[in-house]
């Protein structure tokens, strides 16, 4: 079997209700076991919901999949040993057994996820700082410059001040609505 050296999105089954110790427990193993080239990002897809008791409004994380965990990563034999041998993990989406890898996510379906959950699917692609200019490709700002104020690559986003009506404005937006300027 040919191994890919592109990173792609897999989805992992967890035991239900380990779901951010599994992200915590593999974060933690790919630093450690120096994999940091081979296991990016992982994600435990969850949204807001706000919810009002007794009179107060809460917010709580809802998992939008519960019992799953998305990772990004270069299958190789040794990273997806470490993913599939990470305390929780029970097992790869799209393996067939008997030691065969699993099936990656499709572009399209990464994309549609991590929208829903307010990333980008350009986590690490944008190599920008804070003071660097980048022009806006996508959304109501599209065609203007701005100077960068914030950085968060966690979240893939970045707080951009935009020159108004002669007036500075901040906004913020997703790595993929931006593009450098050199």
């Amino acid at each position: 079997m040919v191994e890919s050296a592109e990173k792609q999105w897999y989805v992992l089954h967890t035991y239900s209700g380990y779901e951010n110790k599994v992200k915590m427990n593999l974060e933690s193993r790919a630093q450690s076991m120096g994999m940091q080239d081979f296991i990016f990002r992982v994600v435990v897809p969850e949204e807001e919901e706000r919810e009002v008791k007794n009179g107060k409004e809460k917010i709580k994380m809802d998992k939008t999949f519960p019992g799953y965990v998305l990772v990004e990563m270069v299958m190789t034999d040794q990273a997806w040993y470490i993913v599939r041998n990470t305390p929780g993990v029970t097992g790869f989406i799209g393996s067939h057994g008997q030691g065969s890898k699993p099936t990656p996510l499709l572009p399209d379906e990464v994309e549609l996820i991590l929208k829903r959950l307010g990333m980008s699917t350009r986590h690490e692609d944008l190599d920008v700082d804070v003071d660097d200019t980048v022009k806006i490709v996508d959304g109501a700002f599209s065609g203007l410059e701005g100077k960068i104020t914030e950085v968060d690559h966690e979240k893939a986003k970045l707080k951009v001040n935009i020159d108004m009506f002669g007036r500075e404005t901040s906004a913020e937006l997703n790595f993929d609505q931006v593009d450098p300027v050199i």
